[in-house]
C-alpha cells in the first residue's frame, strides 16, 4: 500500500482522540463555569474538526486500496463478523459517521450565539462522536477484530 498514508494514519489516530477529549475538555468546562468562548476556543473546534476530516480521508484512501475490502466486496457472502467484515463495513461506517457529528457539532456551535450554547454543542456532539469512535476502533481485546495499539510497519 502506500507507507506514507500509513504513517499518516498512524499519527492523525491518535491526533483524532487527543483532539477530541481535549475539546470536550474544554467545553464542559466552559460550559460548566460560564466560560467566555474565546478565539483559543474557537480554535480547538476547528482544528479538531480540521484533523478529524484530514484523518477521514486519508481513512477512505486506504480504505479503497485495503485488500481486506476488496476481498470482502469481490466475496460479499462471507460476513460473519470477523476483521474482513469489520474493517469492510463497521468501522468505516461508524467512523464516518463520528466524523458526521464532528462536522455537524462544529458548524452548529460556530452559528450558536450564546457563549454557553457553544460550548454545550461542542460537548454533546464531540462526545457522542468520541464514543462511536470508542466502539470502531480494533482494540486489541476485541473479539470482532485486533490489533495493537501502535503497530511498526
Amino acid at each position: 500500500m502506500f507507507p506514507t498514508l500509513l504513517f499518516l494514519h498512524s499519527i492523525f489516530r491518535w491526533l483524532v482522540l487527543l483532539g477530541l477529549i481535549y475539546a470536550i475538555f474544554i467545553a464542559f468546562r466552559g460550559y460548566s463555569k460560564n466560560l467566555n468562548f474565546t478565539k483559543k476556543s474557537d480554535s480547538i473546534r476547528h482544528w479538531t474538526a480540521t484533523i478529524a476530516h484530514i484523518q477521514l480521508m486519508i481513512g477512505f484512501t486506504l480504505y479503497t486500496q485495503s485488500p481486506l475490502v476488496k476481498y470482502y466486496f469481490t466475496n460479499p457472502k462471507t460476513f460473519d463478523l470477523t476483521g474482513i467484515s469489520f474493517f469492510s463495513i463497521i468501522h468505516g461506517s461508524l467512523m464516518l459517521v463520528a466524523i458526521i457529528f464532528v462536522t455537524v457539532g462544529s458548524a452548529l456551535a460556530k452559528r450558536k450565539v450564546a457563549d454557553r450554547d457553544k460550548f454545550k454543542t461542542i460537548a454533546i456532539y464531540y462526545s457522542i462522536a468520541l464514543l462511536i469512535i470508542l466502539i470502531a476502533i480494533p482494540w486489541p481485546f476485541s473479539p470482532f477484530s485486533q490489533r495493537p495499539f501502535i503497530r511498526f510497519f
